[in-house]
Protein backbone atom coordinates (compact mmCIF):
# COMPACT_ATOMS: atom_id res chain seq x y z
CA UNK A 1 0.00 0.00 0.00
CA UNK A 2 1.46 3.79 -0.86
CA UNK A 3 1.81 5.87 1.37
CA UNK A 4 -1.17 7.49 2.98
CA UNK A 5 0.08 11.19 3.24
CA UNK A 6 1.78 11.23 -0.27
CA UNK A 7 1.08 14.29 -2.79
CA UNK A 8 -1.20 13.49 -5.73
CA UNK A 9 0.25 14.25 -8.79
CA UNK A 10 -1.05 16.89 -11.52
CA UNK A 11 -3.19 14.75 -13.23
CA UNK A 12 -4.07 12.59 -10.37
CA UNK A 13 -8.66 12.34 -10.03
CA UNK A 14 -9.38 11.68 -6.57
CA UNK A 15 -13.04 9.96 -6.15
CA UNK A 16 -14.93 9.73 -2.92
CA UNK A 17 -15.94 6.48 -1.27
CA UNK A 18 -19.04 6.47 -2.35
CA UNK A 19 -17.74 7.10 -6.06
CA UNK A 20 -15.35 4.14 -5.10
CA UNK A 21 -17.76 1.78 -4.65
CA UNK A 22 -20.24 2.61 -7.30
CA UNK A 23 -17.33 2.40 -10.16
CA UNK A 24 -16.39 -1.47 -8.00
CA UNK A 25 -19.64 -2.45 -7.54
CA UNK A 26 -19.25 -3.37 -3.94
CA UNK A 27 -20.60 -1.69 -0.17
CA UNK A 28 -18.10 1.23 0.98
CA UNK A 29 -17.48 -1.27 3.88
CA UNK A 30 -15.46 -3.32 1.17
CA UNK A 31 -14.08 -0.50 -0.39
CA UNK A 32 -11.70 -0.17 3.10
CA UNK A 33 -11.00 -3.38 3.13
CA UNK A 34 -9.39 -3.10 -0.09
CA UNK A 35 -7.27 -0.91 1.43
CA UNK A 36 -6.63 -2.49 4.34
CA UNK A 37 -5.27 -5.89 2.02
CA UNK A 38 -3.09 -3.18 0.40
CA UNK A 39 -5.33 -3.17 -2.86
CA UNK A 40 -5.95 0.15 -2.79
CA UNK A 41 -4.51 3.66 -1.53
CA UNK A 42 -6.57 6.07 0.46
CA UNK A 43 -5.72 9.80 1.66
CA UNK A 44 -8.09 11.67 4.62
CA UNK A 45 -9.84 14.59 2.92
CA UNK A 46 -8.68 17.45 4.52
CA UNK A 47 -10.52 18.62 8.18
CA UNK A 48 -13.16 15.67 7.37
CA UNK A 49 -13.16 12.44 8.53
CA UNK A 50 -13.84 10.75 4.76
CA UNK A 51 -11.34 9.07 2.59
CA UNK A 52 -10.53 9.61 -1.44
CA UNK A 53 -8.88 7.22 -3.79
CA UNK A 54 -6.97 7.27 -6.73
CA UNK A 55 -9.35 7.25 -9.55
CA UNK A 56 -6.72 5.60 -11.77
CA UNK A 57 -6.08 2.89 -9.13
CA UNK A 58 -10.05 2.03 -8.73
CA UNK A 59 -9.97 1.82 -12.11
CA UNK A 60 -7.75 -0.60 -12.58
CA UNK A 61 -8.51 -3.01 -9.22
CA UNK A 62 -12.50 -2.72 -10.82
CA UNK A 63 -10.98 -4.22 -13.91
CA UNK A 64 -8.71 -7.13 -12.43
CA UNK A 65 -11.76 -7.87 -11.01
CA UNK A 66 -14.02 -8.04 -13.79
CA UNK A 67 -11.18 -10.76 -15.42
CA UNK A 68 -10.71 -12.77 -12.27
CA UNK A 69 -14.38 -13.12 -11.86
CA UNK A 70 -15.18 -13.52 -16.43
CA UNK A 71 -17.36 -11.00 -17.02
CA UNK A 72 -18.00 -7.41 -17.07
CA UNK A 73 -20.54 -5.28 -15.04
CA UNK A 74 -24.14 -6.43 -16.02
CA UNK A 75 -22.34 -8.68 -19.24
CA UNK A 76 -24.12 -11.67 -16.58
CA UNK A 77 -20.52 -13.51 -17.54
CA UNK A 78 -19.34 -14.20 -13.96
CA UNK A 79 -19.09 -18.04 -13.97
CA UNK A 80 -16.40 -18.25 -10.94
CA UNK A 81 -17.08 -16.75 -7.66
CA UNK A 82 -13.95 -15.68 -5.56
CA UNK A 83 -13.86 -16.73 -1.65
CA UNK A 84 -12.28 -16.97 1.35
CA UNK A 85 -14.49 -19.28 2.92
CA UNK A 86 -13.96 -22.87 2.11
CA UNK A 87 -11.36 -24.44 0.03
CA UNK A 88 -10.64 -28.20 -1.36
CA UNK A 89 -7.51 -29.91 -2.52
CA UNK A 90 -6.17 -33.27 -3.22
CA UNK A 91 -8.76 -35.01 -0.92
CA UNK A 92 -8.47 -32.24 2.07
CA UNK A 93 -10.74 -29.29 2.51
CA UNK A 94 -10.18 -25.98 4.76
CA UNK A 95 -12.06 -23.34 6.37
CA UNK A 96 -10.57 -20.25 6.19
CA UNK A 97 -7.24 -22.15 5.31
CA UNK A 98 -7.43 -24.24 8.65
CA UNK A 99 -7.85 -27.84 8.04
CA UNK A 100 -12.00 -28.24 8.55
CA UNK A 101 -11.42 -32.03 9.44
CA UNK A 102 -8.99 -30.71 12.58
CA UNK A 103 -11.18 -27.90 13.34
CA UNK A 104 -13.83 -30.65 13.94
CA UNK A 105 -11.90 -32.85 15.99
CA UNK A 106 -11.16 -29.67 18.33
CA UNK A 107 -14.22 -27.44 18.23
CA UNK A 108 -17.79 -27.64 18.69
CA UNK A 109 -20.07 -27.07 16.09
CA UNK A 110 -21.21 -23.04 17.01
CA UNK A 111 -17.05 -22.80 17.46
CA UNK A 112 -16.49 -23.51 14.14
CA UNK A 113 -19.29 -21.30 12.59
CA UNK A 114 -18.12 -18.37 13.97
CA UNK A 115 -14.78 -19.21 12.84
CA UNK A 116 -16.31 -18.91 9.38
CA UNK A 117 -18.08 -15.91 10.02
CA UNK A 118 -15.96 -14.05 11.34
CA UNK A 119 -12.19 -15.18 11.55
CA UNK A 120 -12.01 -15.76 14.94
CA UNK A 121 -12.67 -18.88 17.61
CA UNK A 122 -15.15 -18.11 20.46
CA UNK A 123 -14.48 -20.57 22.63
CA UNK A 124 -17.87 -22.30 24.88
CA UNK A 125 -20.07 -20.25 22.20
CA UNK A 126 -23.33 -21.31 22.34
CA UNK A 127 -26.56 -20.65 20.49
CA UNK A 128 -29.95 -19.24 21.69
CA UNK A 129 -32.44 -18.56 20.19
CA UNK A 130 -35.17 -16.30 21.38
CA UNK A 131 -38.67 -17.45 22.74
CA UNK A 132 -40.97 -15.42 20.76
CA UNK A 133 -39.32 -16.93 17.37
CA UNK A 134 -39.65 -20.47 18.75
CA UNK A 135 -43.23 -20.15 19.74
CA UNK A 136 -44.10 -18.90 16.12
CA UNK A 137 -41.73 -20.96 14.51
CA UNK A 138 -43.21 -24.29 16.40
CA UNK A 139 -46.80 -23.37 15.80
CA UNK A 140 -45.94 -22.93 12.21
CA UNK A 141 -44.14 -26.52 11.65
CA UNK A 142 -46.91 -28.03 14.52
CA UNK A 143 -49.87 -26.93 11.90
CA UNK A 144 -47.73 -29.16 8.89
CA UNK A 145 -49.12 -32.79 8.10
CA UNK A 146 -47.64 -35.29 10.04
CA UNK A 147 -45.46 -36.79 7.04
CA UNK A 148 -43.61 -33.52 6.51
CA UNK A 149 -40.14 -33.92 5.25
CA UNK A 150 -37.23 -32.56 7.71
CA UNK A 151 -36.40 -29.98 5.11
CA UNK A 152 -39.74 -29.16 4.65
CA UNK A 153 -40.51 -28.61 8.41
CA UNK A 154 -37.19 -26.38 8.43
CA UNK A 155 -37.88 -24.20 5.13
CA UNK A 156 -41.85 -23.32 7.13
CA UNK A 157 -39.69 -23.03 10.73
CA UNK A 158 -37.08 -20.61 8.73
CA UNK A 159 -40.11 -18.54 7.22
CA UNK A 160 -42.36 -18.16 10.23
CA UNK A 161 -38.62 -16.85 12.23
CA UNK A 162 -38.52 -14.21 9.38
CA UNK A 163 -42.06 -13.07 9.93
CA UNK A 164 -41.38 -12.62 13.81
CA UNK A 165 -38.42 -10.48 13.23
CA UNK A 166 -38.75 -6.84 11.52
CA UNK A 167 -35.28 -6.43 11.65
CA UNK A 168 -34.54 -8.90 9.00
CA UNK A 169 -33.87 -6.53 5.86
CA UNK A 170 -31.05 -5.13 7.93
CA UNK A 171 -28.12 -6.25 6.01
CA UNK A 172 -25.60 -5.31 7.82
CA UNK A 173 -22.86 -7.73 9.12
CA UNK A 174 -23.55 -6.91 12.51
CA UNK A 175 -27.50 -7.53 11.83
CA UNK A 176 -26.44 -10.67 10.07
CA UNK A 177 -24.40 -12.16 12.54
CA UNK A 178 -27.59 -11.59 15.07
CA UNK A 179 -29.43 -13.63 12.91
CA UNK A 180 -27.42 -16.57 12.33
CA UNK A 181 -27.03 -17.09 16.11
CA UNK A 182 -30.28 -17.01 16.32
CA UNK A 183 -32.00 -18.62 13.39
CA UNK A 184 -30.22 -21.97 13.88
CA UNK A 185 -31.15 -22.90 17.04
CA UNK A 186 -34.72 -21.21 16.28
CA UNK A 187 -34.91 -23.93 13.69
CA UNK A 188 -33.37 -26.73 15.95
CA UNK A 189 -36.30 -26.03 18.57
CA UNK A 190 -39.07 -25.94 16.31
CA UNK A 191 -38.89 -29.64 15.30
CA UNK A 192 -40.88 -31.90 17.48
CA UNK A 193 -38.62 -33.84 19.76
CA UNK A 194 -39.03 -37.88 19.34
CA UNK A 195 -40.23 -38.27 22.86
CA UNK A 196 -42.68 -35.24 23.90
CA UNK A 197 -40.95 -35.52 27.68
CA UNK A 198 -37.21 -35.62 25.96
CA UNK A 199 -37.36 -31.82 24.47
CA UNK A 200 -34.30 -30.54 25.18
CA UNK A 201 -33.43 -26.57 24.31
CA UNK A 202 -30.47 -25.80 26.30
CA UNK A 203 -26.51 -26.64 26.07
CA UNK A 204 -24.60 -26.96 22.70
CA UNK A 205 -26.76 -27.78 19.78
CA UNK A 206 -25.90 -31.16 19.28
CA UNK A 207 -26.97 -31.96 22.20
CA UNK A 208 -30.84 -29.95 21.49
CA UNK A 209 -31.02 -31.47 17.61
CA UNK A 210 -30.14 -35.15 19.62
CA UNK A 211 -34.00 -35.18 21.06
CA UNK A 212 -34.94 -34.35 17.81
CA UNK A 213 -33.76 -37.09 16.10
CA UNK A 214 -33.35 -40.25 18.61
CA UNK A 215 -35.48 -41.60 21.16
CA UNK A 216 -32.37 -43.22 22.86
CA UNK A 217 -30.56 -41.14 25.43
CA UNK A 218 -26.96 -40.57 24.25
CA UNK A 219 -23.84 -41.07 25.82
CA UNK A 220 -20.39 -38.57 25.36
CA UNK A 221 -19.43 -40.70 22.29
CA UNK A 222 -22.66 -40.24 20.26
CA UNK A 223 -23.05 -36.78 20.94
CA UNK A 224 -19.07 -36.15 20.10
CA UNK A 225 -19.67 -37.45 16.92
CA UNK A 226 -23.21 -35.43 16.19
CA UNK A 227 -21.26 -32.56 16.86
CA UNK A 228 -18.40 -33.47 14.75
CA UNK A 229 -21.08 -34.23 11.74
CA UNK A 230 -22.28 -30.95 12.00
CA UNK A 231 -18.92 -29.14 12.25
CA UNK A 232 -17.59 -31.18 9.13
CA UNK A 233 -20.51 -30.17 6.97
CA UNK A 234 -20.71 -26.83 7.67
CA UNK A 235 -19.70 -25.76 4.33
CA UNK A 236 -18.31 -27.17 1.18
CA UNK A 237 -17.30 -24.77 -1.18
CA UNK A 238 -20.28 -23.75 -4.15
CA UNK A 239 -22.70 -26.47 -3.51
CA UNK A 240 -25.68 -26.57 -5.74
CA UNK A 241 -27.39 -25.13 -2.20
CA UNK A 242 -24.87 -22.68 -1.67
CA UNK A 243 -24.95 -21.05 -5.15
CA UNK A 244 -28.75 -20.90 -4.39
CA UNK A 245 -28.08 -18.99 -1.49
CA UNK A 246 -25.37 -16.80 -3.27
CA UNK A 247 -27.81 -16.10 -6.05
CA UNK A 248 -30.34 -14.53 -3.55
CA UNK A 249 -28.20 -13.07 -1.31
CA UNK A 250 -26.74 -11.49 -4.42
CA UNK A 251 -30.64 -9.55 -4.93
CA UNK A 252 -30.26 -8.52 -1.49
CA UNK A 253 -32.59 -11.06 -0.21
CA UNK A 254 -32.32 -11.33 3.85
CA UNK A 255 -30.26 -13.55 5.74
CA UNK A 256 -33.93 -15.73 6.69
CA UNK A 257 -34.93 -15.95 2.43
CA UNK A 258 -31.51 -16.69 1.20
CA UNK A 259 -30.88 -19.97 3.60
CA UNK A 260 -34.54 -20.94 2.72
CA UNK A 261 -33.46 -20.83 -0.88
CA UNK A 262 -30.80 -23.14 0.58
CA UNK A 263 -33.36 -25.37 2.05
CA UNK A 264 -35.24 -25.90 -1.17
CA UNK A 265 -32.51 -26.67 -2.95
CA UNK A 266 -30.80 -29.19 -0.37
CA UNK A 267 -33.91 -31.16 -0.69
CA UNK A 268 -32.93 -32.72 -4.36
CA UNK A 269 -31.64 -36.45 -3.92
CA UNK A 270 -28.83 -35.76 -5.12
CA UNK A 271 -27.66 -33.37 -3.10
CA UNK A 272 -28.92 -33.34 1.27
CA UNK A 273 -31.31 -35.92 0.79
CA UNK A 274 -28.39 -38.43 -0.07
CA UNK A 275 -27.56 -40.06 3.11
CA UNK A 276 -31.14 -41.09 3.47
CA UNK A 277 -31.25 -43.12 0.36
CA UNK A 278 -28.09 -44.30 1.83
CA UNK A 279 -29.21 -45.03 5.52
CA UNK A 280 -32.24 -47.04 3.39
CA UNK A 281 -29.48 -49.26 1.66
CA UNK A 282 -27.25 -49.87 4.98
CA UNK A 283 -30.46 -50.79 6.69
CA UNK A 284 -31.18 -53.80 3.89
CA UNK A 285 -27.53 -55.00 4.25
CA UNK A 286 -27.94 -55.66 7.90
CA UNK A 287 -31.18 -57.22 8.12
CA UNK A 288 -29.67 -59.42 4.72
CA UNK A 289 -26.16 -60.27 6.41
CA UNK A 290 -24.69 -59.55 3.10
CA UNK A 291 -24.21 -56.53 0.69
CA UNK A 292 -23.77 -58.61 -2.59
CA UNK A 293 -27.44 -59.09 -3.35
CA UNK A 294 -28.42 -55.80 -1.93
CA UNK A 295 -25.99 -53.99 -4.68
CA UNK A 296 -26.94 -56.63 -7.01
CA UNK A 297 -30.54 -55.24 -6.60
CA UNK A 298 -29.88 -52.04 -6.96
CA UNK A 299 -27.82 -51.98 -9.98
CA UNK A 300 -30.25 -54.28 -12.03
CA UNK A 301 -32.45 -52.01 -11.47
CA UNK A 302 -30.64 -48.76 -12.92
CA UNK A 303 -29.75 -47.20 -9.44
CA UNK A 304 -26.35 -46.02 -8.43
CA UNK A 305 -25.30 -46.95 -5.36
CA UNK A 306 -25.72 -44.33 -2.88
CA UNK A 307 -22.75 -43.50 -0.59
CA UNK A 308 -19.90 -43.96 -2.82
CA UNK A 309 -18.02 -41.24 -4.66
CA UNK A 310 -17.52 -37.72 -4.95
CA UNK A 311 -16.62 -35.45 -7.59
CA UNK A 312 -14.26 -33.37 -5.73
CA UNK A 313 -12.00 -36.15 -3.57
CA UNK A 314 -10.75 -38.97 -6.18
CA UNK A 315 -10.01 -40.86 -2.93
CA UNK A 316 -11.68 -41.00 0.53
CA UNK A 317 -14.02 -37.97 1.57
CA UNK A 318 -11.97 -36.67 4.45
CA UNK A 319 -15.72 -35.92 6.20
CA UNK A 320 -16.29 -39.83 6.07
CA UNK A 321 -12.93 -40.47 7.18
CA UNK A 322 -13.48 -38.22 10.20
CA UNK A 323 -16.78 -39.46 10.81
CA UNK A 324 -16.14 -43.16 10.75
CA UNK A 325 -13.24 -42.52 13.43
CA UNK A 326 -14.96 -41.30 15.72
CA UNK A 327 -18.12 -44.27 15.16
CA UNK A 328 -15.48 -46.48 15.76
CA UNK A 329 -15.36 -45.70 19.30
CA UNK A 330 -18.95 -46.55 19.88
CA UNK A 331 -19.75 -50.25 20.16
CA UNK A 332 -23.46 -49.81 19.39
CA UNK A 333 -22.23 -48.33 15.87
CA UNK A 334 -19.94 -51.56 14.71
CA UNK A 335 -22.80 -53.60 12.86
CA UNK A 336 -23.39 -50.07 10.45
CA UNK A 337 -19.68 -49.84 10.30
CA UNK A 338 -18.81 -53.62 8.96
CA UNK A 339 -22.19 -52.73 6.82
CA UNK A 340 -20.78 -49.90 5.13
CA UNK A 341 -17.44 -51.30 4.77
CA UNK A 342 -19.39 -54.41 2.86
CA UNK A 343 -21.29 -52.01 0.39
CA UNK A 344 -17.40 -50.70 0.03
CA UNK A 345 -15.84 -53.70 -0.66
CA UNK A 346 -18.00 -55.33 -2.62
CA UNK A 347 -18.86 -52.18 -5.26
CA UNK A 348 -14.66 -51.94 -5.25
CA UNK A 349 -14.85 -55.20 -7.04
CA UNK A 350 -16.20 -53.41 -10.21
CA UNK A 351 -15.54 -49.62 -9.43
CA UNK A 352 -13.23 -48.29 -7.76
CA UNK A 353 -15.41 -46.09 -5.15
CA UNK A 354 -14.48 -45.06 -1.85
CA UNK A 355 -17.30 -43.88 0.99
CA UNK A 356 -18.90 -40.96 1.06
CA UNK A 357 -20.32 -38.42 4.02
CA UNK A 358 -23.54 -39.80 3.21
CA UNK A 359 -22.86 -43.35 3.56
CA UNK A 360 -21.26 -42.15 7.23
CA UNK A 361 -24.30 -40.49 8.23
CA UNK A 362 -26.20 -42.72 7.26
CA UNK A 363 -23.81 -45.14 10.02
CA UNK A 364 -24.38 -42.51 13.00
CA UNK A 365 -28.05 -42.41 11.87
CA UNK A 366 -28.60 -46.16 11.61
CA UNK A 367 -26.48 -46.62 14.77
CA UNK A 368 -28.56 -43.85 16.49
CA UNK A 369 -31.56 -45.14 16.31
CA UNK A 370 -32.62 -42.16 13.55
CA UNK A 371 -34.79 -42.37 11.21
CA UNK A 372 -33.47 -42.34 7.41
CA UNK A 373 -34.41 -38.68 7.45
CA UNK A 374 -31.84 -37.67 10.02
CA UNK A 375 -29.24 -37.10 8.08
CA UNK A 376 -31.10 -35.21 5.94
CA UNK A 377 -31.80 -32.76 8.98
CA UNK A 378 -28.85 -32.81 10.27
CA UNK A 379 -27.09 -31.82 6.52
CA UNK A 380 -29.42 -28.97 7.16
CA UNK A 381 -29.14 -27.72 10.15
CA UNK A 382 -25.42 -27.79 9.88
CA UNK A 383 -25.15 -25.90 6.48
CA UNK A 384 -27.10 -23.47 7.63
CA UNK A 385 -23.73 -21.68 8.99
CA UNK A 386 -21.95 -21.78 5.70
CA UNK A 387 -25.28 -20.42 4.01
CA UNK A 388 -24.78 -17.84 6.48
CA UNK A 389 -21.19 -16.99 5.91
CA UNK A 390 -22.15 -17.21 2.33
CA UNK A 391 -24.37 -14.69 2.01
CA UNK A 392 -22.13 -12.32 4.46
CA UNK A 393 -19.65 -12.42 1.80
CA UNK A 394 -22.12 -11.69 -1.21
CA UNK A 395 -23.74 -8.93 0.60
CA UNK A 396 -20.63 -7.24 -0.30
CA UNK A 397 -20.08 -7.82 -3.81
CA UNK A 398 -21.78 -5.68 -6.74
CA UNK A 399 -25.64 -6.38 -6.31
CA UNK A 400 -27.04 -8.97 -9.17
CA UNK A 401 -23.78 -9.82 -10.36
CA UNK A 402 -25.17 -13.65 -10.35
CA UNK A 403 -27.10 -13.55 -13.32
CA UNK A 404 -26.07 -15.32 -16.53
CA UNK A 405 -26.83 -14.86 -19.76
CA UNK A 406 -29.49 -17.49 -21.29
CA UNK A 407 -28.49 -18.56 -24.93
CA UNK A 408 -31.54 -18.63 -27.09
CA UNK A 409 -32.12 -21.73 -29.00
CA UNK A 410 -36.09 -21.10 -29.92
CA UNK A 411 -37.64 -20.08 -32.74
CA UNK A 412 -36.01 -16.86 -34.76
CA UNK A 413 -38.81 -14.19 -33.99
CA UNK A 414 -40.56 -12.65 -35.35
CA UNK A 415 -43.45 -15.81 -35.19
CA UNK A 416 -46.80 -15.05 -36.40
CA UNK A 417 -49.23 -15.16 -33.51
CA UNK A 418 -50.26 -18.66 -32.57
CA UNK A 419 -53.91 -19.35 -34.40
CA UNK A 420 -56.57 -20.26 -32.05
Amino acid sequence: MRDQDALPGPAERRLSTKEAAELLGVKPETVYAYVSRGQLSSRRVPGGRGSTFDAKEVETLSRRNRRESGGSPGSGGELSVRTRITFIDRDRYYFRGVDATELAAHHSYEEIAEWLWTGHLRPGVTFTAPEAAVEVARRAVDALPEHTGPTDRLRVAAIAAAVSDPLRFDLSEEAVLGTARTLIPTLVAALPPVLRNRRRDDGPLAHRLWTRLSGRKPDEASLRALDTALGLLVDHDLAASTLAVRVAASAHAHAYAAVSAGLGVLEGPLHGAASGLAHKLLLDVLDRGDAAPVIAEELRAGRRIPGLGHRLYPGEDPRARALFALLEEIPRAEPALLAARDIVATTARHAPLHANVDLALAALTASSGMPSTAGETIFAVARTAGWIAHALEEYGERPLRMRPSGTYVGPKPPQPLPER
